[in-house]
């Protein structure tokens, strides 16, 4: 007999609608209804299925603190389970699945977020699809933090929202699909990326970082504002990778704050690739500073992992090798 627990936080999957519009409302009773239905329709007796609502919330609402509090929910459980299924919205998804890869990392058993464009209790709905195909990933499935949604099966580190609407909302970005999941079985590609053979829970975060989208014309000063209330820093920058240092000597404000003992991380505002500050002399003019490189990580892995690694020092020195280390496939081979 395996075991299921369905972890349910809101998001469009549970949302009913309102004078307000759509906001998550289904109870547990309402949502085991639901995910019973989609397994009868796979004809698994030996399944059980338990659930428990943590949160009922948009998940525009999602905190760090809520990343704790599902970490924390798994790991009290995590003996009592075969496999675990966190129902979620779709905006902030691709955040909290990479935050639980860094906070339960080296896991035995699948761990499996999904969510819906539409909400479940909806007649055509692509919610239907996606609960069925996280209960098979958890059945032919292996172990790991991933994303299921519309048939495909996403690293956890890896995935990114690109569609609003579409049922095909997610990508894997800079990795290759976990698996496909088509007829009720699943057709594995790769393997999820483990980061160690023992298990370490570890739920400890520092939220107090910024990111920072650059753009022509931010002003220099700007960061003259910000240094002193964040641990950390996260830049966006254009192509590979490089700061202004002409009209807007953005440059020297980065250098201070890493003087500062701020640690400074680089990345792209480009998708795909990733960053490579050697290439041009507006990114050699950063490197010369102890900035951490992100390769070719995307930024809702950068932040939670940003978060995660001020949670175990913060001591530049150990944040950039910490944070430039991979875990759970959150960095390719090139990059590591």
């Amino acid at each position: 007999m395996m075991k299921i627990l369905v972890l349910a936080t809101g998001g469009t999957i549970a949302s009913v609608e309102t004078a307000n519009g759509l906001l998550p409302g289904l109870n547990v009773q309402e949502l085991r209804n639901y995910f019973s239905e989609q397994n009868n329709t796979r004809q698994h007796s030996d399944l059980t299925l338990d659930f428990h609502l943590l949160m009922n919330k948009d998940s525009t609402n999602m905190s760090p603190n809520d990343w704790v509090t599902i970490s924390q929910a798994i790991e009290r459980d995590y003996n009592n389970y075969d496999a675990f299924i966190v129902t979620h919205g779709t905006d902030t998804l691709g955040y909290t699945a990479a935050a639980l890869s860094y906070m339960l990392q080296g896991v035995n058993k699948p761990i499996v977020l999904t969510g819906s464009q539409i909400p479940l209790s909806f007649h055509k709905t692509d919610a239907k699809r996606n609960v069925r195909d996280a209960l098979t990933y958890c059945l032919e499935g292996q172990p790991g933090v991933v994303v299921v949604f519309d048939g495909k099966v996403i690293q956890g580190t890896r995935a990114v929202k690109i569609r609003t609407k579409s049922y095909d909302a997610f990508a894997s970005v800079n990795h290759p699909y976990i698996a496909q999941i088509e007829g009720g079985h699943v057709t594995m590609t790769t393997s999820p990326a483990q980061t160690e053979e023992t298990m370490q829970f570890n739920t400890t975060i520092c939220p107090d970082i910024f990111l920072l989208k650059l753009f022509p014309g931010l002003k220099a000063s700007f960061f003259e504002a910000i240094a002193k209330d964040y641990d950390g820093i996260i830049i966006e920058s254009f192509g590979n990778g490089g700061l202004p240092f002409e009209d807007e000597n953005i440059l020297e404000q980065v250098g201070k704050l890493t003087e500062q003992g701020v640690s400074v991380v680089m990345t792209t505002q480009c998708l795909e690739e990733g960053e490579n500050l050697l290439l041009y002399e507006v990114g050699q003019k950063v490197a010369q500073y102890p900035v951490i490189l992100s390769g070719d990580m995307n930024t809702e892995a950068i932040v939670p992992k940003l978060m995660w690694v001020l949670g175990q020092t913060k001591d530049p020195i150990a944040v950039k090798r910490l944070f430039e280390t991979p875990i759970g496939g959150d960095l390719s081979a090139d990059w590591a």
